[in-house]
């Protein structure tokens, strides 16, 4: 197995590169943020459509324009990506900087205009590898870069996701999760939504991780547009629950 230490080094590189080429021209925000979404085949149409408005519905929340406000710089910059198997991500929304609702409402629309991406098996590994690569063309600069992994399963394909984790984490990238506590997938999922120990728990032990890395559980879909603007919130202020997993009904 490829040293950490060494691949960390590398992606470390690419974030950097990819950040001075851009130096001359991009300004500096409070916040890279990547939302990442889990649209694997344990997700039903419904359920993504659930997911889908709950995003928007968060980027026009006014807590998250409120955040972004109280922000040193008063603006973040986010790009929203879909993903399911190991060679299935895709950009919904590329990068935007978000500092005031105009732009807010723009990735919104977006978000609800564009098709479904995917409806694959379930790569955490290759999420957090596709990410690390949008981080390094972000046409932004800021002192915080964060993954946000929102899913409802296991990752069953790609490469282990702890040593994808592992190596973003060593390049000074945090994780944060959001598991969806999904009881209305095919029965034949159980395995891949319900691990032993619980989603939450597999999150916490193989997700998660960095400065300040947080999860919050969400019992379904139907709750998750009040989740998904809480973490939001969390993130862009840099006050993350006081408990590293926060319940929401």
């Amino acid at each position: 197995m490829r040293p950490i230490g060494i691949i960390a080094a590398a992606i470390a590189c690419i974030i950097a590169v990819g950040i001075s080429g851009l130096s001359a021209r991009a300004e500096t925000v409070d916040l890279l943020l990547v939302l990442a979404a889990d649209v694997s085949r344990s997700v039903d149409e419904e359920e993504f459509n659930l997911q889908r408005k709950g995003y928007a519905a968060a980027m026009n929340d006014p807590r998250v324009m409120r955040a972004i406000a109280g922000g040193r710089r008063h603006a973040i910059a986010i790009t929203f990506i879909e993903w399911s198997g190991a060679g299935e991500q895709s950009v919904v929304v590329d990068w935007t900087v978000v500092r005031d609702e105009e732009a807010a409402a723009g990735i919104a629309a977006a978000m609800l205009a564009a098709p479904r991406s995917f409806l694959g098996r379930t790569s955490i590994s290759a999420a957090i590898d596709f990410a690390i690569q949008r981080l390094a063309v972000a046409p932004a600069q800021a002192d915080k870069h964060i993954i946000d992994i929102s899913g409802d399963g296991t990752s069953n394909a790609g490469r282990p996701v702890t040593e994808a984790r592992d190596e973003a984490v060593a390049a000074g990238v945090t994780i944060n999760g959001l598991a969806i506590i999904n009881s209305r997938s095919n029965p034949g999922y159980a395995f891949h939504t319900a691990p032993p120990g619980g989603l939450p728990k597999y999150f916490e032990e193989n997700v998660i991780g960095g400065p300040g890395a947080f999860l919050l559980q969400v019992e379904g879909f139907d709750s998750f547009a009040e989740a998904i603007t809480r973490k939001l919130v969390a993130e862009i202020a840099g006050r993350p629950p006081m408990l590293q997993t926060t319940a929401l009904p």
